[in-house]
């Protein structure tokens, strides 16, 4: 009777065992972590995009950015980083704008946004505008990223 009791627990911690790592690698494989490229127009800038899928099977986009350097200071001078994303059906979106500011606790520029899409993304960058809502991008690339998902 001991050996069967031992056994049947040996069972239940093997299978909580295997629970765990299933649920683990679940929420590993709905989550994607990508570094942004250095900038050429602005050296300092870091950041990385998150990306998850929620229980829709949407993606949602998180981008956080440190050292990004006001708009207005750009050569030339802009109004507005604008965030584009490259779909897995090779078209380019304006997916909106990052508002940046600085933190009262932090010295550096800090910027973050999020939206979610039913397009899944292939690379993800962000260009200094004029207009937050043009069509397409211009010339004056901030930051990308390498092309994370095959096409």
């Amino acid at each position: 009777m001991k050996n069967l009791l031992a056994k049947s627990k040996q069972a239940k911690n093997i299978l909580l065992g295997i629970l765990t790592l299933i649920v683990a690698f679940s929420f590993s494989a709905c989550s994607k972590r990508i570094a942004f490229l250095n900038s050429q127009a602005v050296p300092a800038a870091r950041g990385y995009v998150d990306l998850k899928t929620d229980k829709n099977k949407n993606n949602v986009i998180e981008i956080h950015l440190t050292e990004l350097a006001e708009v207005q200071r750009l050569q030339p001078a802009k109004q507005t980083y604008v965030v584009w994303m490259l779909t897995d059906q090779d078209v380019t979106k304006n997916i909106g704008q990052i508002k940046s500011g600085t933190s009262m606790m932090s010295k550096q520029l800090k910027a973050s946004f999020e939206t979610v899409s039913s397009f899944r993304p292939v690379k993800i960058f962000i260009t200094a505008e004029d207009d937050a809502n043009i069509q397409y991008p211009g010339n004056q690339m901030i930051l990308e990223t390498d092309k994370f998902y095959r096409q």
